[in-house]
Order: structure tokens, then C-alpha cells, then sequence
């Protein structure tokens, strides 16, 4: 068995209708965009949204305490009126006190005490991806639900068992990213379903971060101080890291990937001093996904091209586009297709396009990390745990979050998978918010 790091510092409308190191990983390092900050589409979760269901608040526990649990911490709260952190626990001894310390938190002697707290229905689990299989088979093994930063599990049998064993004790389990429920991903699914430029034909999707090992990530550090855990990013590959940023907002939009064609790569072997060992992990893959709509997309992830997060739908009648997918908040354009020559001629030559800016509704009062993206890490914890106090699956449950593990999975690892790719699994449809 792997040995195991507790520091993960780490409806679809739209067409047709190895060993584990210590450090953690997260989704980037830095914050490269300056979108607007504040929270203007319909439908934003709020914690007043998921609170309404019922009175109770839901106990929750965070499960390691690396470099992405601050990102937690500091977004919890948002959702303080529907959900009661009740405690933290961490591997390392050092790193559990200091965020204990650093945000005057309560902490678990150990993880067997945090899983036997009755107060506690989810615990989130923010450790090492290759941790993520075992711990997250204790949590449901002990009765408890669990949210999980993705991966679910690094092999998709892994992944299968898990969401078996939740089924199996009437638990639920769902996996990050949430960002789907955020007001700019739900404004631009809102165009897709309202054809507000007509039918989507076709999609571009980008996760392109640059050479992040040549950006001086020696300073990064989370609000606890706690260090971005290069050699662990580097070793477990963008791909898994990032990929599920996009694959949300498209499996929600488009519904289930039937086919996976992808190549991937490594580009730069040499990443200087924080190199794994045996260092074979893509730094960059790109994937053709057909969608059960129809819809064909393109999706691309490294650490070696240009900072570009962009998400771009073209429809009859012109370009959809959700400029930066790490952003809650991100402008929601639309290019309309050039009406003259003129227009076409501007377009071509100038690179300037008429647009209109869509409305995404924001909550001024939404709090984001220190550093990090603009990004609600916790809302996906406060959907579950509407779902679980309504007896209902949650918006990314089992099925959904296993699909995202299961592409990514092919995505990255064409060679283990083949490609074509074929999943298995077939979400079913989920609702906007």
C-alpha cells in the first residue's frame, strides 16, 4: 500500500435539449488575474442559499493541513451559517499546530479521533492525491461522508471501489472542483441553454499555466506560511491537478464524455532542483472529447505555454467566452459573428471583435483566499451538505465526480488507458443552480 501524506497542501441543455511525498498540491501557485473581486449571474450558491433547507448546521472536519487548506479556511467563511468546522488533523505535527495556531482552530490528537467525532458528517479531505484512496476509503469505512480534492483516487478501479463503498453504506462522496456552482459558470451555461447565440458547435479549453518552474516559486507561500508544494505538482502532473477546472463546466453543460482521444507529454524533464525522482509525469496534454450531446471539444493542459485559462464555445452566431476559469468572478463575453467586411476585415487584421459583456451576479460579500484564485473552495462542501440534511444526491456526487476522475485519468495517462478512450461511467444530468 502507498504510504500516505496528510498534506494535500495542496441537465446538460447545452446541444441537444507511486509514492506519496509530503508536501501537497493545488490548483497553481499564484494569482494571475485581476478579475473583478466581487460576486453581479443568477443563481450564485450562497451560504444563505444552502442553509435554507434546514436549521441545523452540519459538522465538518478538514483532513490535512498543507498548502491548499488555507484556501479552505479562509473560504469557510462564507458558510458559517449552514456548516461548523469542527476540528482539524494533520500527519505531521508541526504543520497541524501552526495552522491550528494561525487560525485558532481546534485539532484531533489523531485521525482515528476525528473519524469517531459524532458532531462530524463530512470531512473534507485535503491530503495528497496519492494518499486519497486510503484515507478516503477510512472515512466512509468509519461512516462518515466525504468531500475529497481531486482526484477521488489516483487508478479509476480505486475510484470505482470507493463510490461502491459509499453506495454501499448509504454515504455520499464528491470530489473538487466546485467551481461549477460559482456565478460566472453558470452564467455561461445560462447562454448555452438559451441559445444566445445560437447552437454550440464547437469548444476550446485551456489550462496552460506557463513555466511555472522558472516563476520563482520559492516564495509562495499560504497564508499559515506553509510553502506551494512544487516537487508534488511536478510529480502528479497538471493534467490531474487542473483538468477537472474545465471537465465540470463541459459534463455539466454537454453531459458525460462517450470518447477520449489524447496525447500526452513530457516536455521538460529537467525542472531544476525540486525534480522528482524517475520524473516521467506530462507536463502537457491535449484532448479531443466527444461529448453523449454531441458536442466536440478541445482541451488542453501544461505548465509550459503562456498563462490560459480560457473557455471558449463557438455557436452560430458568434464565440461564447469565460475568460479566466480560476475566477468565480471572471468576465462572461459575447463576440458576435462580423455582420460586413468591415467588421470581418477589423477582426482579422486588428484582432477587434464587437461584444457584449454578460451579466454574472455577483455577492459583494463572498470572501476569497489571501493569494489564491478567486475562488469559493468551500461551496461544494455547503451543496453537499444541503443534499445530505435533504436526503438527495449532491449536484457533483459519486456518479459525477467519478466521470471527472475517469477522463482525467485517460487524459493523462493515454498510455495506461489507450486512446480512443471509451468511459464507463454516465453521469446523469445535473441541475443549475
Amino acid at each position: 500500500m502507498l504510504g500516505l501524506s496528510f498534506a494535500d497542501g495542496s441537465g446538460w441543455a447545452g446541444i441537444g435539449m507511486f509514492a506519496s511525498v509530503s508536501t501537497a498540491s493545488v490548483s497553481g501557485g499564484i494569482n494571475m488575474n485581476m478579475d473583478n473581486m466581487s460576486e453581479s449571474v443568477s443563481g450564485a450558491v450562497t451560504a444563505t442559499d444552502v442553509s435554507k433547507a434546514a436549521v441545523a448546521k452540519t459538522g465538518i472536519a478538514f483532513l490535512g493541513c498543507g498548502y491548499v487548506a488555507d484556501f479552505y479556511q479562509q473560504t469557510y467563511a462564507n458558510h458559517t451559517d449552514s456548516l461548523t468546522l469542527h476540528g482539524i488533523w494533520d500527519q505531521d505535527t508541526a504543520r497541524v499546530e501552526k495552522f491550528a495556531d494561525f487560525y485558532k482552530l481546534d485539532r484531533y490528537a489523531s485521525f482515528e479521533e476525528m473519524l469517531a467525532d459524532p458532531q462530524v458528517e463530512i470531512i473534507v479531505n485535503l491530503t495528497n492525491p496519492h494518499a486519497h484512496y486510503a484515507t478516503n476509503k477510512r472515512i466512509l469505512e468509519a461512516g462518515k461522508h466525504v468531500y475529497s480534492e481531486k482526484p477521488l483516487a489516483m487508478e479509476i478501479d480505486q475510484a470505482r471501489e470507493l463510490v461502491a463503498l459509499a453506495e454501499e453504506k448509504g454515504l455520499q462522496i464528491v470530489s473538487a472542483p466546485s467551481s461549477v456552482l460559482g456565478p460566472a459558470a453558470q452564467r455561461l451555461w445560462q447562454a448555452v441553454r438559451e441559445r444566445e447565440l445560437g447552437a454550440p458547435r464547437l469548444v476550446y479549453a485551456e489550462i496552460d499555466d506557463g513555466m511555472i518552474h522558472k516563476m520563482g516559486y520559492a516564495g509562495w507561500l499560504s497564508s499559515s506560511g506553509t510553502p506551494w508544494p512544487a516537487k508534488d505538482e511536478f510529480y502528479t502532473g497538471c493534467t490531474l491537478e487542473h483538468a477537472g477546472y474545465m471537465l465540470t463546466w463541459l459534463v455539466a453543460m454537454f453531459g458525460p464524455v462517450t470518447e477520449v482521444v489524447s496525447m500526452a507529454s513530457l516536455c521538460i524533464p529537467d525542472k531544476g532542483g525540486d525534480t522528482p525522482e524517475n520524473y516521467t509525469t506530462a507536463d502537457f496534454s491535449c484532448a479531443l472529447l466527444r461529448f453523449e450531446s454531441g458536442m466536440t471539444a478541445r482541451l488542453t493542459n501544461s505548465i509550459i505555454a503562456p498563462h490560459d485559462h480560457r473557455l471558449r464555445i463557438f455557436c452560430d452566431g458568434g464565440e461564447l467566452c469565460a475568460h479566466e476559469v480560476w475566477n468565480f468572478h471572471t468576465n462572461v463575453d459575447a463576440y458576435p459573428l462580423p455582420q460586413n467586411k468591415i467588421q470581418r476585415g477589423m477582426e482579422k487584421y486588428l484582432h477587434m471583435r464587437n461584444k457584449r459583456k454578460l451579466a454574472v451576479a455577483k455577492n459583494p460579500e463572498t470572501k476569497f483566499a489571501e493569494g489564491g484564485h478567486p475562488m469559493d473552495f468551500v461551496r461544494g462542501v455547503a451543496d453537499m451538505a444541503a443534499a445530505v440534511r435533504e436526503g438527495r444526491p449532491a449536484r457533483l456526487g459519486s456518479d459525477f465526480s467519478l466521470h471527472i476522475t475517469e477522463v482525467t485519468l485517460a487524459i493523462q495517462y493515454p498510455e495506461i488507458y489507450g486512446t480512443p478512450y471509451v468511459p464507463q461511467s454516465r453521469p446523469a444530468p445535473i441541475e443549475p443552480v
